[in-house]
């Protein structure tokens, strides 16, 4: 059985997370979507919350299992014996820094690839730092993100 592992902080999941996890899942035997909570950062929407979002944007995938983590990668990875990393490349500029990173993990867990998924073009712009933006100046996200997370990224705002 292959399985990956698709990481990232979805704060908040776009379409163009929601394109990487539908093609992975139609090739990979069971996907782990892991939401990082980096107690670095300050995001929009707790752990539990990207989850939730995450949770019912993939219901309809039987093969895609979603949740959170803290630590290395490397360590969630094998927590789930996961084969493979995924991840998604918009643009040159993700490359070099997606590759240092894939190398790293490689020295570091010899046993999981990475396997990198160019986006679909019509979302090759599109970030969650984007999507936050326009939806601070009122602006229209529908194009951007599943309609449930337009919601919820409204909520979110309306609360602050």
């Amino acid at each position: 059985m292959a399985v990956a592992v698709y990481p990232g902080s979805f704060d908040p999941v776009t379409l163009g997370h929601s394109d990487i996890i539908k093609r992975s899942s139609q090739i990979m035997d069971r996907v782990v979507v892991g939401v990082l909570n980096n107690n670095s950062k300050t995001p929009l929407f707790s752990v539990e919350e990207r989850v939730n979002m995450l949770l019912e944007i993939t219901k309809d995938y039987p093969n895609v299992e979603v949740c959170s983590f803290s630590g290395l990668l490397v360590d969630f990875v094998r927590l789930y014996h996961a084969d493979v990393i995924i991840r998604g490349l918009r643009a040159v500029t993700d490359f070099e820094y997606e590759l240092q990173l894939a190398q790293t993990n490689r020295v570091i867990a010899p046993e999981v690839d990475t396997i990198f998924l160019t986006t679909n073009l019509k979302y090759s712009y599109l970030s969650s730092s984007i999507v936050k933006e326009i939806a601070m100046y009122g602006g229209d996200i529908s194009a951007f993100v599943h309609p449930f997370v337009a919601g919820q990224i409204r909520r979110k705002l309306a609360e602050r």
